[in-house]
């Protein structure tokens, strides 16, 4: 049975879980993937993670990273960026070179592959948790929290993966939330849904837009929470982002000073409150029509030039 002794040094920083319930890890992670064909013949995919949100692609060939969207850059500048890309170019040649010195030992056989992650965890917030993961043949073999004797003998390989876990990582994940915060701030509206009863109305929040996935958003009556709150699933947009709504049913005569709260690490602490209005806002709106009707009937007179009357 085929073992491999592959558990990374890493830096394992002490975290602890956030009060809000919403505030689940947000992850970050560059993974390198690669197919070894024969013992001259390797082919290596890079990619860069937020979360499920891919944000970066890899250049093999000039060693670069590809901008998956307009804030993947974050706000890093030109040296961070190229310090980084150096970093990981030489992980991309070194690591694949471990399995070939030990392609014998491991009886391992050609095809197979190989995927490497590198990255960090944190509650916003809250102090980071570096990891690192290595795959073989798409099964997980190691979750690295020890020492390994095999990859202290490359010390180089140690010391880059370590610098990146304890420091460069934090730094991105936390810069690409911040450059991004403006893309993937949730927007939120209110609507009706179809009444339950003559005397109750369906009262539905949307929130949209937003990224990462982790919210939280209720209907409130002052800063009560209203029980009978209907949660929908948190369901994925196409450019990555995410959806939810949360409904109440109420009582037509009871929907005075309810409001739908969201939180979301995007908004810097500042909850969307949206209250609800409804027939009250519904009055106001037929009576400026109706005084706007009147204006314009008061102020208009039929206009009979070119005519000439009998």
């Amino acid at each position: 049975m085929l073992f491999l002794q592959l558990v990374l040094l890493v830096v394992l920083l002490p975290g602890g879980d956030s009060e809000d319930d919403f505030q689940e890890l947000i992850s970050f992670q560059i993974i390198l993937t690669t197919s070894f064909y024969s013992r001259s013949w390797t082919q290596n995919v890079g990619s860069v993670w937020l979360d499920e949100l891919q944000t970066h692609g890899w250049d093999s060939d000039s060693g670069t990273f590809t901008c998956m969207w307009p804030w993947s850059r974050g706000n890093f500048s030109n040296k961070e960026l190229m310090e980084e890309q150096r970093s990981f170019h030489t992980f991309s040649i070194r690591f694949p070179l471990i399995f070939q010195d030990h392609f014998s030992e491991w009886q391992l056989e050609y095809p197979f592959q190989v995927q490497a992650a590198k990255g960090c965890e944190l509650h916003i917030g809250e102090t980071s948790v570096g990891f690192m993961r290595i795959a073989y043949q798409g099964e997980d073999l190691v979750r690295a929290q020890q020492v390994s004797r095999l990859l202290n003998q490359y010390h180089v390989i140690n010391v880059r993966l370590q610098t990146h876990i304890s420091d460069s990582c934090p730094q991105f994940l936390l810069g690409l939330l911040d450059a991004g915060k403006t893309h993937l701030q949730p927007e939120a509206w209110l609507s009706t849904g179809p009444s339950p009863r003559p005397d109750h109305l369906r009262l539905v929040c949307h929130v949209s837009g937003f990224y990462p996935k982790p919210m939280w958003v209720t209907w409130m009556r002052g800063e009560q929470e209203q029980q009978g709150t209907w949660r929908g699933d948190v369901l994925p947009h196409a450019d990555g982002t995410w959806y939810r709504q949360v409904s109440l049913d109420v009582k037509v005569k009871e929907t005075a000073g309810l409001s739908c709260r969201v939180r979301h690490s995007s908004l810097g602490g500042q909850d969307i409150v949206l209250h609800w209005v409804g027939l009250v806002f519904l009055a106001v709106i037929v009576l400026l029509v109706f005084l706007a009707g009147l204006a314009w009937k008061a102020h208009w007179r039929p206009q009979c030039t070119g005519f000439h009357l009998e």
